[in-house]
């Protein structure tokens, strides 16, 4: 079987999974922006950004995908991958950016990734500074997983990158 691994990647974090991936498989990794005609893969590993509310590159990729093509999914985001409210939400996301036949919960991975605050764009900062003034006055009780992670982190730098969660990946995606 014919496999990619394609990535969006805005700060670096999906980025050095999708190399730490392709190392350890010996898979080719590429940037969506750069990835061109897929139609000579049967199986793309696509890893995005959790970004502005969706899964960065995640919707342009799967438009150059066809039917019989295999899309497995993997999200690099802040909040705890272990949260079910947070699956649920990135799930229902990911939804919205890829036809029907591609979405399959046993082809979704969620990893956590890294923010470094000095290194965001201005637009990004003034996102996230919104994000955090409304966020810091809502109620303890009513705060999710992924406020509570942006609460803690606001400002700073944090890296939860770990390459050992790449196993269940490797394991689903090697040679059969």
């Amino acid at each position: 079987m014919s496999t990619i691994i394609i990535y969006g990647s805005q700060y670096g974090s999906t980025k050095r999974y999708a190399e730490r991936l392709s190392e350890l498989t010996g898979i080719d990794a590429v940037a969506f922006k750069d990835a061109g005609d897929c139609n000579g893969y049967d199986r793309i590993v696509y890893l995005g950004a959790l970004f502005a509310g969706g899964v960065l590159g995640l919707k342009k990729t799967a438009e150059k995908l066809s039917a019989e093509q295999e899309l497995i999914i993997v999200t690099v985001g802040l909040a705890d991958p272990n949260d079910a409210e947070n699956i649920n939400n990135i799930r229902t996301s990911i939804k919205t950016q890829i036809p029907p036949h591609f979405y399959n919960e046993d082809n979704i991975y969620h990893l956590r990734g890294a923010i470094d605050y000095g290194k965001l764009g201005l637009m990004h900062r003034m996102m996230m500074s919104i994000f955090h003034s409304k966020v810091s006055k809502m109620p303890e009780e009513e705060l999710n997983a992924e406020a509570k992670a942006m609460l803690a982190t606001y400002g700073g730098k944090v890296d939860f990158v770990d390459f050992s969660m790449l196993e269940p990946l490797i394991s689903a995606i090697a040679p059969r």
